[in-house]
């Protein structure tokens, strides 16, 4: 009976932490933002290898957000097929081309920490609501990993929708690319 209630105070925990995570995931990340700006040493070759990486993602965001109805149905198509996480995984490919872009090791670090402490736990808050929501999310679970994508897909790739990208405001994304490469373009 101790390890239950162990167990349980543990579980309830994580959920505290994942919910905290997901609330400041946004407020946090503009501090991100500030030490980028800040930390920022590109050079020419940094370049233009971090900012086609960082576009790699955004595009793979993109897409994922014209395949994704937010509580409504269950995103099993496009990059769904292929990683339940398809945004998490842009939204690392991202960060991980603009720590490269920026030359600076302890962006890299940050960007990791962060991604762990604050995108990781809110990814599991996600998925639990999903499977509180959808009744076939378990079975797709079971079939597409969690973030690391798989290389086929069983499922036909379904139609991008440009107004599912539009309602999910995915063209901030784009703009925060934008000026990001435009800092970056600048400290050079």
């Amino acid at each position: 009976m101790g390890v239950r209630l162990s167990y349980q105070a543990s579980e309830s925990g994580r959920k505290r932490y994942a919910r905290l995570a997901a609330r400041l995931r946004v407020p946090t990340g503009f501090v991100v933002a500030a030490l980028f700006a800040a930390l920022a040493r590109p050079s020419p070759a940094s370049l233009l290898a971090g900012l086609p990486l960082a576009f790699a993602g955004l595009a793979l965001r993109a897409w994922a957000a014209g395949h994704l109805e937010k509580n409504q149905t269950l995103a099993a198509t496009g990059p769904f097929a292929y990683t339940r996480n398809p945004l998490y995984l842009g939204t690392l490919t991202v960060a991980a081309g603009f720590a490269l872009a920026a030359r600076n090791l302890w962006l890299a670090v940050l960007f990791a920490l962060y991604f762990g402490l604050a995108y990781l736990p809110a990814i599991s808050e996600e998925e639990s609501h999903l499977r509180q929501i959808f009744p076939g999310y378990e079975e797709y679970a079971t079939q597409v990993p969690r973030l690391v994508p798989r290389l086929a897909s069983a499922k036909p790739p379904g139609a991008f929708r440009w107004a599912l990208y539009l309602r999910n405001r995915e063209y901030q994304a784009l703009l925060g690319y934008l000026a990001g490469a435009a800092w970056l373009l600048w400290r050079l």
